[in-house]
């Protein structure tokens, strides 16, 4: 279950993040007059220089951290709690005089305040991963502008204008 949960956030992120790739596409007019055969060496040439200098490279897969761990929910986070609550109550009802109705209210709201628990501890989780997502498009999207820049700076030094 957790490798599936992983395979779908790396799926995500890259269907994600190729969408940005292929809005930041630059533009590159050959200022000076640069033949096509030039111009493949020039790019391949900053390709090559800016991946070095940033330690990014625009044609590789997007690689993403590990996701948050998930921690291993109690699905009988209920049950517990209607145990607990039947106990406490039991003892109570056995004061009161009557431990059989006593027991069913505290197992009611033991598996209620369980069944919460269980509830709060998946909410943090999806926002944890929400997060996690976030992080990573954050952290692609820097390295790819701090690469873009590089790759720029380089063909314009060549004579390109870029845009």
């Amino acid at each position: 279950m957790k490798r599936i949960r992983v395979v779908v956030a790396l799926l995500f992120l890259t269907a994600f993040l190729t969408a940005p790739v292929m809005a930041d596409e630059l533009i590159i007019y050959p200022a000076k007059g640069q033949s096509q055969e030039q111009q493949q060496k020039d790019k391949f040439e900053c390709y090559t220089w800016g991946k070095g200098e940033t330690g990014f490279d625009p044609m590789e897969i997007p690689k993403a951290t590990a996701p948050p761990p998930q921690k291993q929910t109690q699905k009988s986070s209920a049950i517990k709690g209607a145990a607990g609550g039947a106990a406490v109550g039991a003892v109570g009802g056995a004061i009161a005089g009557d431990a059989g109705k006593g027991a069913a209210a505290g197992a009611a709201v033991g598996g209620l305040l369980g069944a919460a628990k269980r509830q709060d501890q998946i909410r943090r989780e999806e926002e944890a991963q929400k997060k996690w997502e976030e992080e990573q498009v954050a952290q692609y999207t820097q390295k790819r502008n701090t690469y873009n820049r590089a790759y720029s700076a380089c063909l314009e030094a060549r004579g390109y204008a870029v845009k």
